[in-house]
């Protein structure tokens, strides 16, 4: 045993790991790397497991130091450190945890190119922060065998051994390749008929030594140099085996369960110098006495078997049911290491590497297609074009040359959708691109403006409820470890979907008046383009007012357009409507009207009310004048006169108005003798007052004209009334003063040609 200890990993931990030294520390400055063991001897197949504390200084001329990485690493020829969780030779087989400053590398499935030296590695924020943990731990590979030592005629005593020192417990033995018996790493066995041995670590049984045969004759032995084999494709191999016998062997070969014909009986073998499959590939090789050889040579994948060895004598066979040397065939890979990118070139390592590359054999390698002559080693470094390709071979194999490696071409992108591109449907995006090394993909997004941004990684992008958000183009980028800069083309998602809810505005957005022009405003988000139909609500209908334009336009707005609007957007997916908007017209009074009440004959000193109504936009204030007063005589939608007398004979007036404009009504009351019906005869003295009663209006209606025209926003009307008074109270006389004629709509600074006439006559009863 090497180093002052040794330890034996519990099978139950699931590593067979052999400590062969003491921990070592290494530091300097704050800085420092403890290594569990800085030696260690494992078994090939079985798992290991390299365990170190680390610890740094917290600052670092004078600034403040913290751990951006930490790895192991087999340091390469020209001093690289690369991770061995990032090299191919290791995919799938190592594993790197670190807590609390305690990191632990696990090996699983050894083999013997794993035998290296492995170090720990730190990194920090800082440019000098670096340091590597050496010398670092040296992991050594063997593999088990069993050792016969005869006691006498009748028992032997087995070792199970290896190059490494091994505890003495925790073995497992195996009889004839089927019963186990569990024991110490010796085995007494008794030597009455042929049998078969072998043994493994307990917990590591798919990895047992090659098997020995013992029997009672010491001259009958089998022993194979090796267990398990692995050569690369196309490449040749040898499968030795030592026997020995005291009688003459009559007749010996090497044969493969796997490879007897159809038809024959497993248990007899067939030589394999007579198969046709191996014809003129295999060759048999006795250098020295009780020793032979099984040469294959141009090895194919069928290749992979058992092989095992068999001899006859005049009173024995070697059974062929036991376990000889198991080929395995794998193929040539090309490794690439990537060592810095310059534009579209790749400086990188290549490596002809296979799980069991042979040692002492030259490689061939292809640039192109072509060979390259100045190039025989299993591996070369320099730049590589984006159109390269780059394959190996071994040497005098070159029809079994590896797969090429080359960089990706130029991905293409297909759309897969159910129902078309709409909202709410799935929609998946598909990136393929032709690379070995397999490619791996990115994808990107373009906004509107033409900026790209990253957005998602793997062959596919789904969208399993596609939005409107999601219109855009999407390209992918497809790259390996020899190109990063394969770009497709752009891929358009244009998602269909049907009106938002639309928003509606009026122009001008300030007070409406009437007469002006104004623009009502639907818009609406929707792809494809939504068409807008306009409607006014009318009681419990609606109005269509415009359909498939955006805009409803009320060039010369009247107060009749007052009232409550919507839109509403549609498109083949589907519509939406509006909220309401409510456009209020201002304007100036209407012509106003007058009325009387009591509409019936009045009794003189009664009391008499006017009433004054106009439409108007703001409500009208309401002024009463009469003729020949400047002072107005009331305010306010209603005048009453309270004790009516023959001197309130006379013109008045009412007028409406607002700050858009004024208008104005002009009736005539008087009092007349009479009777008591409604309709009196016409005396001369009514017609005398008629005709004087006509002289008055006229100059009034000359005066009223020229003033009329000095206030171009005043509307005029004049209305006559006589009101006649009767103490017969039985016989109203009814009437409403209404403007003779309705005039229609004019603009605030038109004046009625011809004023309405209304005439009232106050009759004093006799």
């Amino acid at each position: 045993m090497r180093g002052a200890a040794m330890s034996f990993t519990a099978a139950a931990s699931g590593l067979v790991v052999f400590l062969l030294s003491v921990s070592v520390a290494q530091g300097q400055d704050g800085w420092g790397v403890t290594y569990s063991s800085t030696e260690i001897c494992a078994v090939k197949g079985s798992s290991v497991e390299m365990r170190c504390s680390y610890e740094y200084p917290s600052t670092l001329k004078g600034s403040v130091n913290t751990v951006e990485k930490t790895f192991w690493f087999v340091e390469k020829k020209d001093g690289e450190y690369v991770d061995v969780t990032t090299e191919s030779e290791y995919a799938g087989r190592v594993e790197d945890r670190c807590e609390n400053n305690t990191c632990t590398l696990r090996i699983r499935n050894l083999t013997e190119s794993d035998s290296a030296e492995y170090k720990f590695r730190i990194t920090t924020n800082q440019p000098d922060g670096k340091y590597s943990g050496s010398p670092g731990v040296t992991l050594s590979l063997t593999d088990l065998s069993v050792q016969v030592e005869r006691e006498d005629s009748s028992r032997a005593n087995l070792k199970c051994q290896s190059s490494c020192d091994l505890p003495d417990d925790d073995y497992v033995w195996y009889k004839n390749r089927g019963s186990t018996l569990s024991g110490t790493s010796s085995l007494q066995v008794d030597l009455s008929f042929q049998d078969s041995y072998s043994c493994a670590l307990k917990g590591f049984e798919d990895s047992p030594s090659p098997s020995v045969c013992v029997t009672g004759r010491e001259s009958n032995t089998v022993t194979y140099t090796e267990g398990s084999i692995c050569a690369p494709k196309g490449s040749s191999v040898d499968i030795s085996c030592t026997y020995s016998s005291n009688d003459s062997i009559t007749s010996k070969f090497w044969f493969s369960p796997e490879r007897s014909h159809q038809g024959q009986n497993p248990s007899q073998p067939e030589d394999l110098s007579e198969d046709s499959q191996y014809a003129g590939r295999v060759q048999i090789l006795e250098t020295e006495r009780g020793r032979s050889t099984l040469r294959i040579s141009d090895l194919r994948d069928s290749d992979s078997a058992q092989y095992l060895f068999t001899f006859k004598t005049p009173g024995f066979e070697w059974r062929s049911d036991l376990p000889g040397t198991t080929l395995t065939v794998t193929a040539l890979q090309v490794q690439v290491t990537i060592k810095s990118y310059e534009n579209s070139n790749t400086l990188a390592e290549l490596k002809c590497h296979s799980s069991c590359s042979p040692a002492g054999v030259s490689y061939v390698w292809f640039h192109n297609g072509e060979k390259v002559t100045q190039i025989s080693t299993s591996s070369f470094e320099g730049w590589i074009q984006p159109i390269d390709r780059f394959s190996c071979a071994l040497e005098g194999h070159e029809a079994f040359s590896s797969p090429t490696v080359y960089a990706p071409k130029r991905p293409s992108v297909s759309v897969s959708v159910s129902g078309g591109i709409e909202e709410g449907n799935s929609v998946t995006l598909t990136c393929s691109s032709d690379a070995n090394p397999a490619a791996e993909y990115k994808w990107y997004k373009k906004d509107r403006i033409g900026l790209s941004s990253y957005f998602n990684e793997g062959p596919q992008l789904v969208f399993s409820y596609i939005q409107s958000s999601d219109s855009a183009r999407y390209y992918c980028k497809a790259e390996n470890e020899l190109y990063r800069w394969s770009i497709s083309q752009g891929f358009l998602i244009d998602v269909k979907y049907a009106p938002r809810l639309p928003s509606v505005s009026v122009s001008p957005s300030a007070e409406i008046n009437e007469g002006s022009s104004v623009t009502l405003t639907c818009s609406s988000d929707a792809n494809p383009a939504a068409t807008n139909t306009w409607y006014k609500k009318n009681g419990n209908r609606n109005v269509p007012l415009l359909s498939e334009r955006p805009q409803l336009v009320l060039s010369s707005i009247q107060s009749s357009d007052s009232g409550q609007y919507f839109c509403r957007a549609k498109n083949k997916l589907g519509g939406s409507t509006s909220e309401n908007i409510s456009i209020v017209v201002k304007y100036a009074p209407k012509l106003p009207s007058v009325s009387v009440s009591p509409s019936a004959e009045i009794e003189e000193g009664s009391s008499v009310t006017l009433t004054c109504s106009s439409d108007a936009n703001p409500a009208a204030s309401y002024t009463w004048y009469k003729e020949n007063e400047d002072s107005p005589k009331a305010s306010g939608q209603i005048f009453t006169i309270s004790d009516f007398r023959a001197e309130h004979s006379g013109s008045y007036s009412c007028g409406a108005q607002n700050k858009f404009g004024r208008s104005n009504s002009t009736f005539h009351l008087s009092v007349a003798a009479g009777s008591r019906r409604l309709l009196p005869f016409v005396t001369i003295p009514v017609v005398l007052l008629a005709v004087i009663s006509l002289s008055v209006f006229m100059w009034i209606r000359k005066k009223r004209a020229s003033r009329d025209s000095a206030e171009p926003e005043e509307r005029h009307t004049e209305e006559y009334a006589t009101v006649h008074f009767s103490n017969n109270r039985a016989n109203p006389l009814s009437f409403n003063m209404r403007a003779a004629q309705q005039l229609g709509h004019t603009e605030p600074q038109t004046r009625p040609e011809d004023p309405a006439e209304l005439y009232s006559v106050i009759t004093k009863a006799h």
